[in-house]
């Protein structure tokens, strides 16, 4: 029975114990939350023991699952990889640049099993995208919520824009080349929306808008490549290729396409989207990366790399406001 300890049981947290309930082999033996509010609630609601120090919690299990505000992630995974521990962080897996590569540097020099919450990779409509031969080359994206004081501590970058960073650092197997960036504190003392332009050394080019500002909803990425263009629609979970009709999709809905080069078959097709609970099954995957010693799908490079990039974006927005 792999023994879990949860810190921080706020929102997102309870959204975690809920799921942990539903994974077998595995007990939460407690959490710790400076809330007492909160701590109250759960205890209440979960049963589950609240630990008043952070030392014994980490004692007291084999992982923990870190869902606390940003600045508190690099302490507590820094005591719990010196004591043997694995960890689940959500994202970003740090606050600054330089505890993230701290926290590289240890989980490298130690045995323990390390992932990050970036949880859109196990979104049921990334997930139908898998099988297909992803290869972008023009990527556009829209991340669009409504204001929620909830996260406000960090920008709009590293709040919602880090998921589909990580998510097309993913997908595109080529180091970034140039970023270029825009952004406007509107309700906060930071970037509440931004849009961003990443260029990668493949020739790829990803669009990216995050608002937190918006009236309405959305999160959706586009994927245009080579005889394709794959859409994905990580809120509605639906995920829409078109392409040209290939010997695979006969029972395929096709139409005819006129162009300059001459008659064009055009298919559309659906993929089957995977009934996934999308926290549940990355706690499903870091709970079997630790029993099968494997690396987590997102691991401390994930992690590493997305926050890089994301700082990189606010370092130009910050110079683009210092030169206005």
């Amino acid at each position: 029975m792999l023994k879990i300890g949860v810190f921080g049981t706020g929102y997102l947290g309870k959204f975690h114990l809920n799921n942990w309930k539903e994974i077998s082999d595995v007990t939460v033996v407690g959490f710790f939350d400076p809330n007492d509010a909160i701590a109250k609630d759960v205890e209440g609601r979960y049963g589950l023991k609240r630990f008043d120090n952070e030392d014994e919690l980490i004692d007291a299990c084999d992982a923990i699952d870190v869902v606390t505000p940003t600045q508190y992630h690099f302490a507590l995974c820094e005591k719990a990889i010196k004591k043997g521990r694995h960890v689940f962080v959500e994202k970003p897996m740090a606050h600054t640049i330089d505890e993230a590569k701290e926290l590289v540097k240890l989980v490298q020099e130690s045995k323990i099993k390390f992932q990050v919450g970036h949880v859109e990779r196990f979104n049921p409509a990334f997930l139908a995208a898998q099988p297909l031969k992803l290869s972008p080359m023009f990527i556009e994206v829209h991340r669009l919520a409504q204001f929620n004081p909830r996260g406000t501590e960090v920008s709009v970058i590293l709040d919602l824009m880090i998921h589909d960073i990580d998510a097309i650092l993913s997908l595109v197997k080529s180091d970034v080349k140039n970023i270029s960036a825009s952004g406007v504190a509107v309700l906060t003392d930071t970037p509440d929306i931004a849009n961003v332009r990443i260029e990668f050394d493949n020739g790829c080019v990803a669009n990216l808008t995050s608002s937190r500002i918006s009236i309405k909803k959305m999160r959706k990425m586009r994927l245009f490549q080579k005889d394709a263009y794959i859409s994905i629609d990580f809120l509605e979970k639906k995920t829409e290729v078109i392409r040209l009709k290939t010997e695979e999709d006969q029972n395929a809905f096709a139409f005819d396409l006129e162009t300059p080069a001459g008659t064009k078959t055009i298919a559309v097709l659906n993929p089957p989207v995977p009934d996934v609970n999308a926290i549940r099954r990355e706690l499903e995957e870091f709970v079997s990366a630790i029993r099968s010693d494997k690396q987590p799908v997102v691991n401390e490079i994930d992690g590493f790399r997305a926050l890089e990039v994301a700082h990189q974006i606010l370092q130009k927005i910050g110079h683009n406001q210092t030169a206005q």
